[in-house]
């Protein structure tokens, strides 16, 4: 598969799932992007979401996806808020949505050009509209103000919901996050470290990445 070639909402879903981890890059210099998806991919985290208020998001994404072939980096958007921009970004070569919202022209968009969508979540009563409407993913935001014991919770009475924890997610609560039943979790600041990546310290990156890797498989194989 070329970097040209459209990858199937199946593969891009499986792919999220199975790496568990996605590393969230928001306001980083577009020149510095490559550089740091470079980093996460040979740390071992291989998607990546950019969020769509980074400026130049959609010049980012064209030139990141130009850059991996599919097969080494998965790449979406992120902080998509409604269907113009989900639309925007797609064609601009994401691969994947995700929203801090759950808005469904967001969800109708992403379904209509085949790509997956993770919108933002929190009660019960929207992860189950949500999923209804399509999504395939449930992003549970912001993590950090409802914690592990909630996604176990949540995941009780509705186990068919994949939930993605997003905001807050750290190297000391990944693997309980994971054991509680989390599909996936996006991981922002505590990965993608604004300082390194000022320092250019990409190792620091990679460093990280392998960590976050290596708890989400040891949580899974537990």
């Amino acid at each position: 598969m070329t970097a040209d070639e459209p990858i199937s909402k199946q593969t891009a879903h499986a792919r999220i799932v199975e790496n568990g981890v996605v590393g969230i890059v928001r306001g980083v210099d577009p020149d510095r992007t490559i550089e740091v998806v470079d980093a996460l991919v040979e740390g071992g985290v291989d998607t990546v979401e950019i969020t769509a208020d980074t400026a130049g998001v959609l010049d980012t994404l064209g030139a990141v996806a130009s850059t991996f072939d599919r097969s080494e980096a998965l790449v979406g958007a992120g902080t998509v808020l409604d269907s113009e921009t989900a639309r925007a970004v797609l064609l601009a070569g994401a691969s994947f949505v995700v929203t801090p919202s759950f808005d469904p022209g967001v969800v109708e968009t992403c379904n209509r050009y085949g790509a997956v969508v993770a919108p933002g979540v929190q009660t019960p009563t929207e992860a189950v509209r949500a999923h209804e409407a399509g999504a395939d993913l449930l992003k549970i935001f912001p993590a950090s103000s409802l914690g592990p014991d909630y996604v176990r919770s949540l995941g009780g009475p509705l186990p068919q919901l994949p939930l993605v924890p997003t905001g807050g997610v750290s190297l000391d609560n990944v693997e309980a996050y994971v054991e509680a039943g989390a599909a996936a979790v996006g991981v922002g600041s505590s990965l993608v470290d604004s300082e390194a990546i000022a320092a250019g310290a990409y190792d620091v990156l990679t460093e990280r990445a392998e960590r976050f890797r290596a708890a989400v498989d040891r949580a899974r194989t537990e």
